[in-house]
Formats: structure tokens, sequence, C-alpha cells
């Protein structure tokens, strides 16, 4: 199928933008958290059970994920990714919006924790089916020799949301503490409003996919998405979200739990912090699509071992860094952190796209994917603080990435990539990355 170079591109910008905008709303919501939230929605409880249900509140939305996945994965499947792009991203920007206009626990009592985990779960619903489909915009839209670079563009979407997210709480903890606990935290929140109309603008300028297109001309659009998933592609589905792990926890842990643990346990200022977070970001929004391409060439499955043994290694050097309270230590160790993570999360969506054929395959990468986040991502920086504070030491929360790391390359080597993308010109698709479709 022919499609022009100009509405590659476009595809691309539309599954980057919006999946930036989404994440950049997902995790401000943890860097606040981790910061903050505690004293303003949960001032009843001690400092560190305050911490604890600020995360758990952190967490909580990623078990709504899947069931997002599965709602906006049958919309994707059944009538269109672009219409199911669209309702997530609505619904993730007014969510974002009303979080920064709540009134605190001072103010309205008990109504405050619970309005915020009310907006938290309609988010965590709308982000379970925002990265299948951003992901199936860049990867379906795109020439077979360039399927890992492209894959790798949406996943950008969750470093370059972090990077502005953590920037602007960075900016805004320039105030005065007391301005900053007053309506500081809640500029960054407020003003994503604006970030989500420029993102619907570019995404409803964009047809369907031609996947998509395809199935649906030749009436092989599955009746019901998430019946054939877990019917034909259980295992999948499961290996998928435990590959997941390996990018999911280490991330949360790097990004949301060190800077509670170094303001807390270390007693480090947040500012240095958060800058460290920023750099390491920025490096990882480079890195992800240089090792996209690299998977073009050398296979997707080879980075992402690479990536995840290189996380393995690195997760008690890590932490020595961060103990040593040194801001330069504290950052390099932030900045290798997010290029092993870079390595891992620039194939992911390829890798998962070419595991499911395309009549269920926005169901099949969401809900093993959200699956994976709900189970070790969201709880990773709520599992982090426990294991600090009942064994008084960081170790423990070492050898759980080391744990995640293992099982996640275990998965990885067994789960398939067998189904071929539609290909958008006549360019023959790599040999070492295609097997026939198995239709079953």
């Amino acid at each position: 199928m022919e499609v022009s170079k100009k509405v590659r591109v476009k595809a691309l910008v539309a599954s980057l933008i919006g999946s930036a905008i989404e994440y950049y709303d997902y995790l401000l919501y943890g860097t606040v958290a981790a910061l903050i939230l505690n004293d303003l929605f949960f001032p009843t409880f001690s400092p560190l059970v305050g911490t604890l249900i600020a995360l758990a509140s952190f967490g909580i939305p990623y078990f709504f994920r899947p069931l997002g996945g599965i709602v906006f994965s049958h919309i994707g499947d059944k009538l269109g990714r672009k219409r199911s792009l669209v309702l997530t991203l609505s619904l993730m920007g007014g969510a974002t919006m009303l979080i920064g206009l709540l009134p605190t626990y001072d103010t309205i009592g008990v109504w405050a924790p619970i309005l915020l985990i009310t907006l938290r779960l309609i988010q965590g619903f709308a982000v379970g089916g925002e990265w299948g489909g951003a992901v199936l915009l860049a990867v379906e839209y795109s020439e077979n020799k360039n399927k890992g670079f492209s894959g790798s563009v949406p996943m950008m979407g969750s470093a370059v949301g972090l990077l502005l997210g953590t920037a602007s709480v960075s900016l805004m903890s320039l105030l005065p503490n007391d301005q900053f606990l007053a309506w500081g935290w809640r500029v960054p929140f407020v003003l994503s409003i604006f970030l989500v109309f420029i993102g619907l603008w570019i995404r409803n300028g964009l047809e369907e996919t031609p996947d998509f297109q395809k199935a649906k001309d030749e009436g092989t659009i599955s009746k019901l998405p998430i019946a054939d998933t877990l019917r034909y592609h259980w295992k999948e589905v499961l290996l998928t979200a435990g590959a997941k792990a390996v990018e999911t926890a280490p991330f949360y842990i790097f990004s949301t739990f060190v800077i509670s643990y170094a303001t807390t346990n270390l007693n480090m200022n947040k500012v240095p912090i958060l800058n460290a977070i920023t750099i390491g970001t920025l490096v990882a929004t480079i890195l992800i699509p240089i090792f996209g391409t690299i998977s073009d060439r050398v296979g997707r499955k080879a980075i992402f071992m690479w990536g995840t043994g290189g996380m393995l290694i690195f997760a008690f050097p890590y932490f020595l860094f961060i103990q040593t309270k040194s801001i330069l230590m504290v950052t390099i160790a932030t900045i290798i952190g997010f290029a092993l993570w870079a390595m891992i999360t620039s194939v992911l969506g390829t890798l998962f796209s070419e595991t499911f054929s395309a009549n269920i395959r926005y169901t099949g990468i969401s809900v093993g994917y959200q699956l994976g986040a709900a189970l070790f991502g969201g709880t990773a920086p709520l599992v982090a603080v426990a294991l600090v504070a009942e064994f008084n030491s960081w170790v423990p929360v070492a050898i759980y990435i080391i744990f995640i790391s293992l099982m996640a390359m275990i998965c990885m080597a067994i789960v398939k990539t067998k189904h071929t993308i539609t290909s958008v010109t006549d360019t023959p698709a790599p040999l070492n990355e295609t097997i026939t479709i198995n239709t079953k």
C-alpha cells in the first residue's frame, strides 16, 4: 500500500505529541506525589504513612490501565485507531486540569483525597488505551525497513512527558515554599489543557492506518477482540506483560521513588534531584530513536536483551552512587539508568506489535503492556518505599530490580514475533524479524 512520506511523518508527529502530552499529564502526578501531596491531601497521617498513601494513589490507577486498554483497544480494533486516540487524550486532559483545580484537605476535608483518587482513576483508564494506539499509529504507517525507528518514536512520549513534567515542577519549585504549596504545584496541571488541544488538532487530521483499513476492507475485523485475544493469544499477553516489567519498574524507581528516598532518607534538597532526573530523561529522549534505528539492523530482541542485562548489572551501582549524596554522582547514576531504560523501551512497541495479528493487535499489545504496567510499574515506588522502611536499607530494592530483569529476559526469550505488519511500500521486511502469520 502506497502512503506518502508526508503522511508517514505526520503520523509519527501525531503519535509522539499525543503520547508525550498523555504521559506528561499522567507522570506529573508522580513527581508531585513524591514531594507534597501527602501534606495537602493526606495530612492526618505521619510523614511516612502519608507518603506511602500518596504513592499508593499514584499506583492504584495502574490497575485501571488494563481496563482502559480493553475498552479503548476494542474501539481501536473495531472502529479505528484514530477514534480511540481522540477519546483517550480528551479524558486525560480533562482529568489533569481538574486535579490542578482541586481544593485541598484543609478546605473540603475527606472529599479532597476522594476526588483526587477518582481523577487519578480516570487518568489511568485513559492512558490504558493511549499507548497501544500511539504505537500502532506510528508502526502501521511506516515502511518495513524503518519499523524499529518508527516504533521508538511514540516510546519517546513517556520520556518527553516526564521531561516536561519534571522540568515544570522543578521550575515551580524555585518559588518560595509557601507559594509552591499554595498554588505553584497547580500550574503545570492546569496549563496542560492547552497541550491537549494541540494534540487533538493534530490527531484529527489523520486517516486510519493501512493495517486497519486493510482488515476492514477484507472483512477480518474481530467481532469481540478481547475474547479472541484471550482465547488464542493469552500466552503472548502474559509474556509481553512480563517483558514490560523491566521497562516500567526501574523507570518509576529512577524517576519517582528516588525523589522521596533522596529527600526523606538522605536529607538532600529536592531541586538537584529533579534536575538530575530532567537531565537523565533528556538523554533518554535522544537515545530512544537511536536505539530504535539500530534495532532495524541488529534486531529488536538483541537491543532488549542488552538493555535488560545492563539494568541487571547496574542495580547495585545505581544505589551506591545515590548513597554518596554527591550531586554529580547522583546525576551520573540517573543518566546511566535512563540510558539503559531507553535501550529497553525503544524496541518495546515494535516488538509487541509484531507479536499480534492486525485484527486484534491493538487489544493484544494494550492488554499485555498495561497488565505489566499495573503489576510492576505503578506499584514500584510503593514497593521500594516499603522495602526501605522495613529493612532500613536500599539493598532489597536493588535485588528487586535484578529479579525483574531476570524475569523479563526469560519472557522475551520465549515470546515469538511472528506477525508481519503491512508494508506501505514494496520494500520487503527484514528476514530475521518476520515469520508467516499464523491465523489460528
